[in-house]
């Protein structure tokens, strides 16, 4: 797995690392079981703060995307919760999709986005 932090933006950066794992999973490049990384392994990794990889650790589990075990640390176990799921993915993309709109995305464009995200993530 392959995490590409970038210190310029200025999206912070526990949250970078968050969404990299979640796309990692989503495009199964991060599987389900799979133990990810110390949060010192991975701090030494990407170069940032151990505490910077616990807080983004401690998103996902609570997110429902890992699970942490003492012994084993942190292993990637999405929550099967379909509602719950649901109820997250149109919070967001209601936030995401009004920004679009704001800024002249027709439809067309943003179901094209859609398609095509879509499509990545099941191959």
């Amino acid at each position: 797995m392959i995490i590409e932090i970038d210190f310029n933006s200025d999206e912070a950066l526990y949250q970078q690392l968050r969404n990299q794992i979640i796309l990692g999973i989503a495009t199964s490049v991060i599987r389900e079981g799979e133990i990810l990384p110390s949060v010192r392994q991975m701090a030494d990794d990407i170069g940032i703060n151990m505490h910077t990889v616990n807080k983004a650790y401690s998103l996902l589990r609570q997110e429902g995307f890992v699970k942490v075990d003492r012994r084993h640390g942190a292993m990637v176990a999405v929550d099967a919760d379909a509602l719950k799921a649901r109820a997250v993915a149109d919070k967001n993309l209601r936030v995401i999709l009004a920004e679009a709109v704001c800024r002249g995305v027709t439809r067309e464009e943003l179901h094209r986005m859609v398609d095509q995200i879509c499509d990545d993530y099941r191959s």
